[in-house]
């Protein structure tokens, strides 16, 4: 779907998960490493939603395969950020939380910015007015409804020639892995965006009942009916 490989050396790479930290999310820390390990999960995007909490307990066991990540709820829709060291404030203006994101050596990108079902998403519009200030598109996600919104986010990325991730968006254990990114190795988040470039998404969508299951634990969350991880 993208630019073929051009070396032998290749790392799967999923780029948008979820645990527990989430507030959607029921994914123990544990068992979520357990999961990437059996599935062959080279490299994975921790990304709770305006959070690191997660993602940084999750590089203290596994430093190598875990990229401390967020997914930002700004005043326009969410952003995806890589390599933070600390957390993004929510409900900034995209422009701000950019700022925020390169003031700590991170990149940032749009996550699912086309898909028509998520009221999250930033829509066309939110997205065409932020396409000169980030670093790449989401082009896969796996909880897209619509095959049509990722075909149009990977289009919107190449006339713009930006480089794309995918993820499975995941938050259950049998997302994890639904899609990913073969890419070249990297050390830096100015090599992941090289090896971006030289990238091959492979996925396919998951069934609509994963977002019913999400909208179930945000329910039991608002109501205290189960807590938040305290570590």
């Amino acid at each position: 779907m993208t630019s073929p490989l051009y070396t032998s050396s290749v790392l799967t790479c999923d780029l948008h998960t979820h645990t527990s930290y989430s507030r959607d999310c029921l994914v123990s820390p544990e068992r979520f490493l357990e999961v990437c390990r059996r599935r062959g999960l080279d490299r994975v995007a921790v990304t709770d939603h305006n959070t690191i909490a997660g993602a940084l307990r999750l590089k203290e066991i596994d430093p190598e395969r875990v990229i401390v990540g967020q997914e930002i709820r700004t005043t326009r829709g969410e952003l995806i950020a890589y390599f933070l060291t600390e957390p993004i404030p929510p409900d900034l203006p995209p422009q701000e939380a950019i700022a925020a994101v390169r003031a700590q050596g991170g990149i940032v990108g749009i996550s699912h910015p086309l898909d028509r079902t998520r009221r999250e998403a930033m829509g066309r519009n939110g997205v065409e007015a932020l396409l000169e200030e980030v670093d790449f598109l989401e082009g896969f996600n796996a909880r897209c409804l619509f095959p049509a919104d990722n075909q149009a986010a990977l289009a919107l990325a190449r006339a713009y020639h930006l480089p794309v991730t995918a993820g499975s968006d995941a938050h259950s254990l049998w997302e994890l892995g639904r899609a990913v990114v073969q890419m070249p190795p990297f050390d830096s988040p100015e090599s992941f965006l090289e090896a971006l470039r030289q990238a091959r998404i492979e996925g396919r969508t998951s069934p609509a009942w994963v977002h019913i299951l999400s909208t179930l634990v945000k329910f039991l969350r608002q109501r205290g009916l189960v807590p938040f991880p305290t570590e």
